[in-house]
């Protein structure tokens, strides 16, 4: 029953919320009901760290929804819950002179926290599925809600990479339900294992991994994130970071440590996956000069990083490392909280200049704190945080991350020296596989590539303490280019209410509290319900030994260069202050998918149907399609044109220019025009929506059609 109430009450809340925002009198008690909404839920969240609790709803949707919370899944409904009613406490300050569109995004906002426990707390794959898709469209609201037309454009990217991303996670689970027979959770270990077809199980894995990670920023699925979290309002961006993207992290964890626990390929894809992540991101963010897609960029870098923890979790499962497999699961899920907490908090603190200055560009911003030691102070501790200074959280988790690549590298040294031992004893390799675990035999030879990993690993460590270094240098220390500005900036130290100051300075103090190994190992022993070896491994980590603090030394040596030799000599310049040097044509979405979904996809795809057509045979295949494509072409337009009325007469109706922020003239001219240029491709036959439309129709038919031959025979 908690579970329910914890799910649905946020959705009732936005209900109530709605109705009473309808009449401007009342939005004073609008907000106040959503504040308390959030605060509720916080509250309640904790009763689930007692015991175990579940719930279910059997009769809906076919297969049931269950819910379950115990040890993970409890402890981030809890945190969930923290900075939900963190950022709905900032953001009563945050839009007190923003009140266009506050009961849309108040209402989605109370909506994607029911929806987010939901996932959160799912027992199974196809709750956390629907719950999933549900937070996908409500937290859309949030980015497009600033309605600019940079807004608009990084929400079409965020929807479209959403629903392809929910379309092939859904194929992942039924072939995942095909190979294995369940999608529970506390069944699909034992499950997978027995499952005659591994071969399956593994494409299932890819499309889950695919799916989730479109929402966790993976790379190449990542090109919403540095344009959405810019373009939502600072707390949304807060949650954004710290939340959503878990959600994705989430998914991919569950069936990872389930699934496929003991697969060394699938692990060394999720690590290959989480390095390009973890590097990618932090390159970016050195390069930035915008200060909340400078904090987008490194949540996709720490999304990284905790990716290669999930895949070091499998790795050395298969290589019987439970030193490191206890190492990497303590460090993912200590890794997880502390990125939430530590974005909560500089993500607020960003808000807090945005309501300040209405601007994010470093060279306009420059010097702006320099006299608010409160907030310096609030930022100070979440860089270091984010950064992996000893005594603070960020340190213990990534240290553990890193211990467990070492640990993987001496696992697969050790496996090699045991192999190469049998080989000679035995002179054959049929004596190996009964007297050794089922291993691969490559695995040995992945210590090297692991050795590669751990010095990437220690680089994008630097390049987080480079880019918070810049950060925090250039708005609280470093002096504005213009001295009348600065003058301006040093006149008024007062920078927010008592209750924001409350609520970030309040949430900074976790940072060197969690940064104690008493406490996070604690938390981390509940997190993950070790017992036994594995207690016993966790225990017996030293977070302050020599080797541990030369990790982390050498990590804050590399940012400190990269700052000096690189931020300082070669981003920066005396007369035009930071510069973004990052070339325009490796961006992704412009330079890659759109050029390859609307111009060399739909020409393969016509050549192809004209290669058909001059076969009598296939002739009226390729007709059939064709005419079946220009229906639903057909269609497609029309819907996009009377979704786009539909948003005119709901959602965004008699929207206000905002007086802050400049603001397209005509607003909706600007949806106009982005609702015809997302019809002309379609109207030229073949569009990048309808073919991946198509792509995924075809893929549930195709999966479909499996299970009825299956059945037949």
């Amino acid at each position: 029953m908690l579970i329910m109430l914890l799910v649905f009450f946020p959705m009732l809340g936005a209900a109530a919320a709605w109705f009473t925002g309808r009449r401007e009198d009342r939005a004073e008690l609008r907000d106040i009901l959503v504040i308390d909404t959030a605060v509720i839920e916080f509250v309640l969240s904790f009763a689930l760290l007692r015991g175990r609790h579940v719930f279910s709803i059997p009769d809906i949707l076919g297969s049931g929804l269950y819910f379950a919370a115990d040890g993970f899944r409890a402890g981030y409904g809890v945190i969930t819950a923290f900075l939900w009613a963190g950022a709905a406490i900032f953001g009563k300050e945050y839009f007190a002179h923003e009140p266009e569109g506050l009961n849309r995004y108040w209402f989605f906002f109370l909506v994607t926290l029911g929806a987010t426990q939901g996932v959160m707390l799912s027992a199974d794959l196809m709750t956390a599925f629907v719950f999933f898709e549900i937070l996908s469209f409500t937290s859309f609201t949030w980015v497009i809600h600033e309605q600019t037309r940079e807004a608009i454009r990084a929400a079409y990217t965020y929807l479209f990479i959403a629903v392809i991303g929910g379309l092939v996670l859904f194929l992942g689970l039924l072939l995942i339900r095909h190979s294995a027979g369940t999608l529970t959770f506390s069944k699909l270990r034992e499950a997978a294992a027995g499952a005659k077809e591994q071969g399956w199980l593994r494409a299932g894995f890819l499309c889950v991994l695919f799916g989730f990670g479109c929402k966790a920023g993976m790379v190449p699925v990542h090109v919403w994130l540095p344009k959405a979290h810019p373009a939502a309002p600072s707390p949304a961006s807060a949650l954004l970071s710290g939340i959503l993207t878990k959600v994705g992290v989430y998914g991919i964890l569950m069936t990872a440590s389930t699934a496929m626990y003991a697969d060394a390929g699938c692990g060394v894809c999720v690590l290959v996956l989480g390095a390009a992540t973890m590097l990618h991101g932090a390159v970016l963010a050195l390069f930035s000069v915008n200060l909340k897609r400078t904090l987008a960029c490194s949540s996709m870098s720490q999304i990284g990083f905790i990716l290669t923890g999930i895949g070091m979790l499998m790795v050395n499962r298969a290589a019987g490392s439970a030193e490191g497999e206890a190492l990497a699961a303590a460090g993912i899920v200590l890794h997880m909280m502390n990125h939430s907490l530590i974005k909560l908090t500089l993500f607020l603190a960003a808000g807090v200049v945005v309501m300040n200055l209405h601007s994010l560009d470093l060279n306009e911003i420059r010097g702006w704190g320099r006299k608010k030691g409160t907030l310096k102070a609030a930022f100070a501790l979440g860089a270091l945080g984010i950064s992996g200074v000893p005594l603070f959280n960020g340190y213990l988790s990534k240290t553990m991350l890193h211990e467990s690549i070492v640990s993987g590298i001496e696992a697969c040294r050790e496996l090699g020296g045991m192999m190469d031992r049998s080989f000679a004893l035995t002179e054959g390799a049929e004596a190996v596989s009964g007297n050794l675990s089922p291993a691969p035999g490559w695995l040995p030879s992945l210590a090297g590539w692991l050795s590669g990993l751990e010095g990437l690993f220690l680089f994008a460590g630097g390049c987080t303490f480079a880019y918070m270094l810049k950060l925090f240098l250039c708005i609280f220390v470093e002096k504005n280019a213009d001295p009348d500005r600065q003058t301006r900036y040093d006149r008024n130290p007062a920078c927010m209410n008592r209750v924001s100051t409350a609520v970030i300075f309040g949430s900074s103090l976790l940072m060197p509290l969690l940064g104690q190994p008493s406490v996070s190992l604690g938390i981390a022993r509940a997190l993950t319900g070790f017992t036994g070896d594995y207690a016993e491994q966790l225990s017996e980590f030293a977070a302050f030994s020599p080797e541990n603090l030369k990790g982390g030394a050498i990590s804050l040596a590399i940012g400190a260069l990269l700052y000096g030799l690189f931020i300082k000599r070669v981003l920066y310049g005396r007369t035009a202050g930071y510069r973004n040097l990052w070339p325009a044509w490796l961006d992704l979405e412009e330079g890659v998918y759109r050029p390859l979904l609307t111009r060399v996809l739909p020409f393969l795809f016509g050549s192809l149907m004209s290669l058909f057509g001059e076969n009598r045979l296939t002739a009226p295949l390729s007709k059939g399609i064709l005419f079946a494509g220009t229906v639903i072409g057909r269609a497609l337009d029309c819907s996009l044109d009377f979704l786009a009325m539909l948003l005119r007469k709901t959602v965004f109706r008699e929207v206000k220019v905002r007086g802050r922020k400049e603001r397209t003239p005509d607003l909706l001219g600007v949806l106009r025009e982005e609702t015809r240029q997302a019809a002309v491709p379609i109207l030229q036959n073949f569009s990048f929506a309808l073919m991946m439309t198509c792509i995924g129709i075809l893929l549930i038919l195709g999966v479909l059609i499996f299970y009825v031959v299956q059945g037949v025979r």
